[in-house]
């Protein structure tokens, strides 16, 4: 089965939404809806997708203000790191009082590292990748050979690190982790920007183990 993986850019830092789909069945997992829940509805419309989860790389505003809409329109699931937990349900630390509409979220369930779940037809490993936020995450798909990797690794760069619950040793190791456990032929998928490879972000992102 060829995963169908489209995106759409939402919120006002230009984060990226994912919507990983099962062509045989039409069931579909929404990754990180930070905004536009009437924009993202129409994808999955258009998609013909039947949505079955929505997964949480990590808690900041710019990932999360449309999961309500989202959860309760679709009536499916959210799961989220269990570390994440502070983080979502603490405006200031998910970044929500920054704006001025602090907000929270609760995740319906709560992950740990090296969980594998399967959605959608999908098996799915949960990698507890904290740096960016105490509990962020990366969600690997070994049969595709595919990474969404939030805000942790970048094409070239990585999250920041200057935010609550961030460390920048925490994200160096959790970089170390995901370069050398993951085949090079995977396909990242980060929160931002464009998309990379782990054997591209080996070579040329400057955080990369030498």
């Amino acid at each position: 089965m060829a995963a169908i993986i489209q995106s759409m850019v939402v919120g006002e830092v230009m984060t990226n939404c994912y919507f990983l789909q099962n062509p045989e069945t039409k069931e579909l997992i929404i990754i990180d809806p930070g905004a536009c829940a009437d924009r993202i509805r129409e994808k999955v419309s258009a998609m013909e997708g039947k949505p079955a989860a929505i997964l949480l790389t990590h808690g900041h505003f710019d990932h999360i203000m449309a999961v309500d809409s989202l959860r309760a329109y679709y009536g499916c699931p959210v799961y989220a790191e269990k570390h994440e937990r502070e983080v979502l349900e603490n405006p200031r630390k998910n970044l929500t009082a920054m704006t001025g509409s602090a907000a929270t979220v609760t995740a319906d369930r709560y992950l740990t590292d090296g969980a594998e779940i399967t959605l959608a037809g999908f098996r799915i490993r949960v990698m507890h990748t904290p740096g960016h936020t105490c509990g962020g995450c990366c969600y690997y798909l070994p049969d595709e050979k595919v990474l969404f990797s939030g805000d942790t690794l970048f094409a070239g760069s990585c999250g920041r690190t200057d935010f609550p619950t961030a460390s920048m040793t925490d994200m160096i190791a959790s970089l170390r982790r995901i370069l050398t456990e993951l085949p090079d032929d995977t396909a990242v998928y980060p929160g931002h920007n464009m998309a990379t490879t782990i054997r591209a972000e080996k070579e040329f992102n400057p955080y990369a183990p030498r």
